[in-house]
């Protein structure tokens, strides 16, 4: 199944980075490797990285202090570097810059699903009116980043990270890449992100899963891709944020 999985997402995101995507760091705003705040740790993909709206937002709610950032437009949670670093080498990456790393704030998942539903749909993500729930291929298709995700939040806690913000997925509009038809997988996947988040080895009081459907997310917060956030809709997450990342900079 693994393999299985590995050959098509090489297949379907290499078309889908060629056709629809710039790779990696080209569509991506540039790492910050050194900071004011360098023990908290930015990671995750494009919701980050495009625009780097809410970093900006967030860097300007801490009074002008920044913190690094590693998030890469294209990341997978584990794997499909040949298009950008996955989430978890992003934060091995921010290990070896300054291994002083208490906070991270992340997102990741969306492109383990995105970016073969937007090339073949070979997972039938997608579902259709006539769909009566969402298919067991792409069902299992998230059950597989479930478990990459508490990998990666397991190997974090195991090199000394203190707190993590997990930010999930809001709902996509009809776009250049986005549909609608998407949305079922975003419920679930969110599902499961809060699992990962919940079942790791954090202790309770030390991560936070944010869901992004609960903060009023309409189509004027999203660009005309259907998926990535506009300045009004990266100044909402970064709201949504704020009050538990500051609370961990405050006792850091």
């Amino acid at each position: 199944m693994k393999s299985m999985r590995f050959k098509m997402l090489a297949t379907v995101s290499m078309v889908l980075c060629l056709s629809v995507f710039a790779c990696g760091f080209m569509a991506s705003v540039p790492w910050i490797r050194s900071a004011t705040l360098n023990h908290v740790v930015n990671i995750g993909d494009s919701i980050f990285a495009l625009s780097g709206d809410e970093s900006s937002i967030l860097h300007a709610k801490a009074g002008g202090k920044t913190f690094r950032r590693y998030a890469t437009s294209g990341a997978e949670i584990q794997g499909g570097d040949w298009i950008a670093p996955s989430v978890y080498n992003q934060f091995k990456t921010a290990k070896s810059d300054n291994s002083n790393v208490h906070t991270v704030l992340m997102d990741g998942g969306g492109n383990d699903i995105l970016i073969p539903a937007t090339a073949l749909d070979p997972y039938n993500c997608k579902k259709d009116w006539w769909e009566s729930s969402l298919s067991t291929s792409c069902k299992n298709l998230i059950n597989d980043v479930y478990v990459e995700t508490v990998n990666t939040l397991n190997y974090m806690k195991s090199q000394g990270v203190k707190h993590v913000v997990y930010q999930g997925y809001y709902h996509v509009k009809f776009g250049l890449i986005g549909s609608t038809t998407l949305n079922p997988a975003v419920d679930y996947g969110n599902t499961k992100l809060s699992q990962a988040v919940a079942n790791c080895t954090f202790a309770a009081a030390d991560k936070a899963y944010l869901d992004p459907r609960n903060i009023g997310f309409t189509n004027s917060d999203i660009i005309i891709d259907g998926i990535h956030p506009t300045y009004s809709g990266s100044q909402k997450l970064a709201n949504m944020v704020w009050p538990k990342l500051s609370q961990w900079l405050a006792n850091d």
